[in-house]
């Protein structure tokens, strides 16, 4: 069903449909699709293990998490991992839709009725444990990175803060050094911060990174 309603959205060309996590990821990993839409409880594969791969081998890959399981922390992990939308199944389906075109004009895209902490204790005990430097205290992570910087600038700032290099941060996403250095400077002006220290203290407090 899903397939058949983004044939529908502008600038969406479906590559390839998977049952199972391994044999999403592999093909992923071999034809680096310009978009990925991922299901979280997957038969043999968590999602968020494919969004950590996906995420380390193909930066420019934009992802899209689809779940029926939300629950306070989710979001707060999503962005953390450097996913760009997140879509409650509950939702109706035009919402996946106008989440794909976000993503597709470099945009982010979050709709989801997520219940109070504790609500989902079995489901949020069978997420797997995000990866180093990723907040999973939802009390400690705010959605004014998202309201503030865009999907690119907040890579960057994380990758900043964590002590990247322009060179090394040119490297890992796969931009150019001026291209790097244009977005630090749009971001510190966003930020109205003039140092990488206060960049650092901006992401702790929005959880986009720990100390």
């Amino acid at each position: 069903m899903l397939s058949l309603a983004l044939v529908r959205v502008r600038g969406v060309a479906i590559s390839a449909v998977f049952e199972s996590g391994k044999a999403g990821l592999d093909y992923c990993l071999r034809t680096k699709p310009d978009l990925l839409a991922v299901d979280l409880f997957l038969p043999d594969l968590h999602g968020l293990e494919i969004v950590r791969e996906v995420r380390a081998r193909l930066p420019e890959t934009r992802i899209l998490v689809l779940t029926a399981h939300p629950d306070g922390d989710l979001p707060a992990r999503l962005v953390a991992q450097g996913v760009q939308g997140f879509v409650d199944k509950a939702e109706p389906l035009s919402y996946i839709m106008q989440a794909m075109e976000s993503l597709i004009q470099g945009g982010m895209f979050f709709a989801s009725q997520v219940p109070p902490n504790g609500a989902t204790a079995t489901a949020q005990a069978a997420l797997p444990k995000v990866a180093a430097g990723a907040r999973t205290d939802p009390q400690s992570f705010s959605l004014e990175a998202v309201k503030v910087l865009s999907a690119r600038e907040i890579e960057v700032a994380r990758l900043v803060a964590e002590g990247f290099s322009s060179k090394e941060l040119a490297t890992r996403l796969g931009l150019s050094v001026r291209t790097v250095e244009k977005h630090r400077a749009n971001i510190m002006d966003k930020l109205g911060v003039h140092e990488v220290a206060s960049l650092v203290r901006w992401c702790v407090q929005t959880g986009l990174v720990k100390m």
